[in-house]
């Protein structure tokens, strides 16, 4: 049986509805969509949103735009599984979010008054304590990367003014850990490195590091992604220019690999 296909539609809640009859139909006779359960989606909603940070760093809107596609079809599934269990429905889900924003949001849709960012981050951490939050670090969520979880976790404790207003003064931190972590070797040889404070001590160094780039306006996620992505590209040109000179890069010195990889930098 073939079904109608719903015509393309040019305004947001009218294409908004589209995706959902679309959704819908696949719910009902797709083999593939009808098996699908919320846990089932996890891990594929996972990767998603990594091709679509993907796509950011890499600035291709049109990618962007598919991802984003890709990332809203997830989220309707979502719900559309809750509302097949009576748990919820679509409907419900934005106006909660809608609910949300007027509630966090008094300098708006109240009379607080704000004179900054950081005031529209502190009231924020107010608020949801007041929502019954318990701690301000409860919507950290647990299975974050742990580069991202230290950042948010800054963050988080930054909105009830736990932290720094002078950047030197994280930097004299990130020299302190430094000389902790380097302290955990013994560059003389003449006992054995504990492994466990040295690992301890490099995570202390890590953490304030992330800290020292948040107050440059750094995200650290995203300066090592870039990092990873530059090393690659460098890398594939070496792989390449060696394999067009019939040369084994375990057989190369590593000045020999210099030259292609500095080939690569001014590339």
């Amino acid at each position: 049986m073939a079904y109608p296909v719903p015509e393309p539609q040019y305004t947001p809640g009218k294409a908004f509805e589209r995706l959902i009859t679309i959704l819908d139909t696949l719910r009902v006779a797709c083999p593939w969509d009808r098996k699908q359960t919320m846990e089932s989606l996890r891990h594929l909603t996972i990767e998603e949103l990594y091709e679509l940070t993907d796509a950011i760093l890499e600035k291709d809107y049109n990618e962007i735009k598919k991802e984003l596609g890709d990332v809203m079809l997830h989220l309707l599934f979502y719900a559309k599984i809750a509302d097949e269990q009576q748990q919820f429905n679509i409907v419900e889900v934005l106006n909660a979010i809608c609910e949300k924003l007027v509630v966090r949001h008094p300098h708006i849709y109240a009379d607080t008054q704000v004179d900054n960012e950081e005031d529209v981050k502190t009231n924020w951490e107010s608020i949801k304590l007041k929502e019954g939050n318990k701690s301000v670090l409860s919507g950290v969520p647990k299975g974050l990367p742990a580069l991202v979880k230290a950042y948010r976790i800054q963050e988080k404790v930054r909105g009830v003014g736990f932290d720094w207003d002078d950047k030197t003064e994280v930097w004299k931190k990130v020299e302190e850990e430094l000389a902790e972590f380097k302290n955990e070797f013994n560059l003389t040889g003449e006992a054995p490195v504990n492994q466990e404070r040295a690992e301890a001590e490099f995570g202390d160094l890590l953490f304030s590091l992330i800290n020292y780039a948040r107050h440059l306006g750094i995200n650290p996620e995203n300066a090592l992604e870039r990092t990873n992505k530059k090393f690659i590209q460098r890398f594939s040109h070496l792989e390449k220019r060696a394999a067009e000179h019939g040369q084994n890069l375990k057989e190369m010195t590593l000045e020999e690999m210099d030259v292609y990889w500095n080939e690569a930098k001014k590339l």
